[in-house]
């Protein structure tokens, strides 16, 4: 039996996932191995405003899989489902990212045609807030010489949060508006949330790694 796609996994678990208070971020469906009878690895990502803990994704995980088992797509054959966050190093594509990236440093790079920014067309900043007039703040210079600028955020072709190994400098981090809420200081990361199952025609209670 053929597997769904990952736009049908997307459109079987969009309401549970906003009914539990989450954004659905992505699926990906992929052989779990190089055996053919291997199961296949269902990744659903999932994110939210505050603070995601591990008992909310398993119990969100073990949802899904009584969905996805009811909705018999995969037929008898076994799949495995994890539900799980961004990584720390995620893109950002929409403004809920920028939002929930407050604080965070990032590596830009700008559109073609864009005015550049200090004259540089790809560099990093630490994000801050976003205006009503489409615009994001960031803060330049670092802990050194942090100053702030606002770029049009349909300036920006890409944005991607970089990993930190030490706390952002006070003054660049009150330019930026703090962190935001429920999100960990950077240079403090906690690994990623994951919870998974293993299924089948008989599925199993998920089990959080």
């Amino acid at each position: 039996m053929p597997m769904p796609t990952e736009e049908r996994v997307s459109q079987l678990v969009a309401e549970l996932v906003a009914r539990r208070g989450f954004d659905l971020e992505g699926v990906a469906i992929a052989a779990a191995g190089k055996d053919e009878l291997a199961p296949v690895r269902v990744k659903v990502t999932v994110d939210a405003d505050g603070p995601a803990d591990l008992d909310a994704i398993a119990e969100l995980s073990r949802e899904m899989s009584e969905l996805l088992d009811a909705a018999g797509d995969f037929g008898e054959s076994a799949y495995l489902l994890e539900v799980t966050t961004p990584g720390v190093d995620r893109p950002l594509t929409t403004d809920r990212h920028w939002r929930r990236a407050q604080g965070r440093k990032v590596k830009l790079t700008l559109r073609a045609g864009a005015e550049p920014v200090e004259g540089k067309n790809r560099f990093e900043a630490r994000a801050g807030q976003l205006a009503g007039n489409g615009t994001v703040a960031l803060v330049l210079g670092g802990k050194n010489k942090p100053h702030r600028v606002h770029v049009p955020l349909a300036d920006i072709a890409s944005a991607v949060v970089q990993v930190e190994f030490s706390a952002p400098g006070a003054t660049e981090l009150e330019l930026a508006g703090g962190i935001a809420a429920g999100r960990p200081v950077p240079g403090d990361e906690p690994a990623d949330l994951t919870a998974a199952g293993q299924h089948s025609d008989t599925p199993t209670e998920g089990v959080v790694e």
